[in-house]
């Protein structure tokens, strides 16, 4: 290992070397992001990917820097949210790589921290069998998120682990394992501009976390959103509460706008190791089948709690969802 100082034992020897590169990537990606304005400028357009997407300098620099440390070796497949298809790697490869290289790159100039998903499953006979399958079919998945530190957090399957990079050696120190995820805070993320298209159940969940003391919660709620899904990951893991990003009536949004296999899978291996939950509102998001590549999904995660209750607005009666601020008789929290 060079990028990391060590994985768990047991660890597929594989899978450990894969992260590794990933993470020897990840830590040049963090020192040039640093010096970002100096030397270049990362957040620069460069195009638009398959979806139409605007793409920034570093999205296409970080695609690039990851398929070409990934090219020699273990990965078979790998699949990039800046790709439009698969691109085959090693013949004989036994793992297929999914990624979202430069996840939150609208935010590069803001300098609000950005980050790397990746997922890592064994390879398929063909390069979409890869992918095209249930999120609880990975072996590893994490992100790493460029902050005030470049922390990399990680699952092998057993729990969540958390990495540091230290800038003096460049490599990622093993700080622990972390927490499970905090059940009582009292903190939400949505975009509260999208209120009007949401669908009648995410409207009155939102309604509820609104009214705070005076509504059937009984608590006052804190709104946050950083529109980096890395940076409300990690909070979420650090502190609890829930991130949602619902379908909406908006063209282009009927399914949500976050990517199942290159985002939401991911993530949700993450959360659930750390003993939440990630849903599509209602289903868990590990269960589902993506349909297409690029295709998305609504996704709902964080405190296990939480999200049960999200759930549970879908099977209100129409008469309580649609009574604004009513007291709809919900368990509290």
């Amino acid at each position: 290992m060079n990028a990391l100082d060590r994985v768990p034992d047991g660890t597929n020897p594989a899978v450990a070397r894969v992260m590794d590169r990933l993470a020897g990537v990840a830590a040049q990606l963090a020192g040039r992001i640093a010096r970002g304005g100096i030397d270049e400028h990362l957040g620069g357009a460069a195009g638009t990917n398959t979806d139409g997407d605007v793409q920034k300098a570093l999205d296409v620099i970080a695609d690039e820097a990851f398929m070409t440390a990934l090219r020699k070796g273990d990965v078979r497949h790998y699949a990039s949210e800046e790709q439009d298809g698969v691109v085959e790697m090693t013949a004989g490869g036994m793992l297929a790589v999914a990624i979202d290289p430069l996840d939150g790159s609208s935010n590069i100039d803001a300098n609000v921290s950005i980050g790397t998903i990746f997922g890592i499953y064994p390879a398929a006979d063909t390069p979409e069998g890869s992918f095209l399958r249930q999120g609880r079919d990975l072996l590893a998945a994490g992100y790493a998120i460029y902050g005030p530190q470049c922390v990399l957090m990680v699952s092998f399957g057993n729990g969540v682990i958390r990495y540091v990079l230290d800038p003096a050696e460049g490599r990622f120190r093993l700080i622990g394992t972390a927490a499970a995820i905090p059940a009582d805070s009292t903190e939400y993320a949505i975009n509260a501009s999208n209120y009007r298209h949401w669908t009648k159940p995410i409207r009155a969940y939102v309604d509820d976390r609104v009214a705070g003391a005076d509504g059937p919660a009984g608590m006052d709620f804190n709104m946050r959103w950083i529109a980096s899904l890395v940076a409300e990951t990690h909070r979420i893991l650090t502190r609890g509460g829930i991130f949602l990003y619902p379908a909406d009536s908006r063209t282009g949004y009927a399914r949500g706008r976050l990517r199942y296999v290159y985002e939401c899978a991911p993530i949700a291996f993450l959360i659930e190791q750390a003993g939440g939950r990630a849903t599509d509102g209602e289903n868990a998001i590990l269960d589902a089948l993506p349909d297409s590549l690029h295709g998305r999904t609504p996704f709902v995660f964080g405190s296990a709690n939480k999200v049960a209750r999200v759930a549970a607005y879908h099977d209100l009666p129409e008469a309580e969802i649609s009574a604004l601020f009513g007291m709809r008789g919900l368990f509290r929290a």
